[in-house]
């Protein structure tokens, strides 16, 4: 299991640092949409 992992690691290694910042992403909208309401 763990030298398939790497391998898709491996292969995916160019997309990797996309899909985290998108990941960061939806996680900085989901903070500010519940603080929101505490705003107005």
């Amino acid at each position: 299991m763990m030298s398939d992992l790497k391998d898709v690691i491996s292969r995916n290694q160019a997309t990797l640092l996309q899909d985290a910042a998108g990941a960061a992403a939806l996680v900085v909208m989901l903070i500010v949409g519940l603080h929101l309401p505490g705003l107005v």
